[in-house]
């Protein structure tokens, strides 16, 4: 593998996104947790869930505030090391990059506002409302910025001539075949992992000991919306499955290791290439892949060997197939063993088995994400605008971005390690029965 500016960039690239997405994916699905805890405080006047609301609401200010560095940094690095997709693309994507500030800022102000009004209003519903447009800037967030991505898989919205777009339809070009699809499927995603990462943190609390009303009251409600959750996103990927049948094969056919266009093809799990290019070791679940395509056992899927062998994605994105589709599966296998023994008294739902599950869960759903932006993302390689520029003509020329991502490597390093200790001494410093003590001392 040649370190030349092309890798480079990518290289750079790909670490900022891994990194960010972290801290967007928390920012889109903690605002819906926040709400939920809230309004089911007030609705059952339940001292334990407000306080749930607040105590995430804090820890979240944090993983905003990092964010948005990550986030203004993306932007900059796509001038920077690919400047000549901006030259061409930056007239198109303008909108829904100018937008997706725009919702920030939205979410922003109303998040100061939510933060700073708590006991401030007569009716605890009117606080409850900031919730919404909190929500609603987050996840508009989201939709902007996965407009992009959904452009460059499928662009349209303009006239190429001479290597210059004309006749661009900004609207047009946000409204692109992929862009429904990937919008919801990204949303649905960050509520699951969101959910399953304060379960993790709540399973935590209750194997060190700490088995308080509130510990438990925050497992149940976090794994109970991780699991309804998880069926959501069942649904958002077989959407997803269906768009890339019909509009990427080539992505879905590497995805599967899918070579020959054929019906009744077989969903594929795991496995390895031989120097012969056939498959071993796999699991194979019959003709289920063309249902995955079509709704039909005999649905068409289209394979990878139609695909010109310059312009297809590499193969090993296979196993970020795997572990994406693994990983929501144990999510939701786990979740909903949790559901029915904590429905059934006398099981034991809190068993450390099954809390050391949950606890793994957390994680697990960040991994699935890095996974599945991994996929969507070399997925569509080589091009960075699928049939019209290819990413070796985008990158820079530049020679310092070796240099260039040695020193964002150090600053994702001290903004990692700085999140990570604010929000302990933040949460270790204040426990929640003390906290629930100072701020509700009549409780029942």
């Amino acid at each position: 593998m040649e370190l030349d500016g092309v890798m480079l960039s990518r290289m750079l690239m790909t670490m900022t996104l891994m990194f960010h997405i972290i801290f967007a994916t928390i920012g889109v699905g903690i605002p819906v947790m926040i709400a939920i805890a809230e309004f089911i405080g007030i609705k059952r006047n339940d001292p334990y869930y407000t306080l749930m609301a607040r105590r995430w609401a804090r820890g979240y200010t944090i993983t905003v505030a990092v964010g948005v560095v990550t986030g203004t940094i993306i932007g900059l690095q796509l001038s920077l090391l690919w400047p000549s997709f901006m030259e061409v693309a930056g007239q198109v994507i303008a909108l829904p990059l100018f937008m997706e500030t725009f919702a920030f800022f939205f979410e922003a102000i109303f998040l100061g506002i939510y933060l700073y009004t708590w006991d401030r209003f007569k009716g605890k519903w009117t606080h409850w409302l900031l919730t919404i447009p909190v929500m609603i800037g987050s996840s508009a967030s989201a939709l902007f910025i996965t407009t992009v991505n959904a452009f460059m898989n499928t662009p349209q919205g303009f006239d190429l001539k001479d290597g210059e777009m004309i006749n661009i339809d900004p609207i047009a070009a946000m409204l692109n075949p992929a862009m429904p699809s990937k919008v919801l499927h990204v949303v649905a995603t960050s509520y699951v992992t969101a959910a399953a990462i304060l379960a993790a943190i709540a399973a935590f609390a209750i194997l060190k000991g700490r088995r308080g009303q509130y510990e438990q009251k925050a497992l149940r409600l976090t794994v109970a919306c991780t699991f309804v959750f998880s069926l959501l996103i069942s649904i958002t990927g077989d959407i997803s499955a269906k768009f890339l049948a019909d509009v990427q094969p080539e992505k879905l056919a590497a995805a599967e290791w899918h070579f020959e266009t054929e019906k009744g093809a077989d969903l594929i799990f795991f496995g390895t290439l031989n120097e012969n290019g056939e498959i071993e070791n796999e699991i194979r679940v019959p003709k289920v892949l063309s249902f995955l395509a079509g709704n039909s056992f005999e649905t068409e899927v289209i394979g990878l060997n139609e695909t010109p062998e310059d312009e297809r994605p590499p193969l090993w994105i296979h196993y970020m197939f795997d572990t994406m589709v693994s990983i929501g599966m144990f999510l939701m296998a786990t979740t909903a063993i949790f559901v029915l023994m904590d429905r059934v008294k006398k099981w034991n739902a809190l068993n450390k088995p099954l809390l050391l599950a949950i606890l793994a869960a957390g994680p697990l759903s960040m991994v699935a994400i890095e996974a599945g932006w991994i996929l969507a993302e070399v997925g569509r390689q080589p091009w960075i605008m699928r049939g019209y520029m290819k990413v070796a003509e985008a990158a820079t020329t530049s020679n310092s971005v070796g240099l260039t991502f040695v020193l964002f490597a150090l600053l994702y390093l001290v903004l990692g390690i700085m999140a990570i200790v604010v929000l302990i001494k933040m949460f270790k410093n204040s426990p929640a029965e003390a906290e629930l003590e100072k701020r509700f001392p009549n409780r029942k």
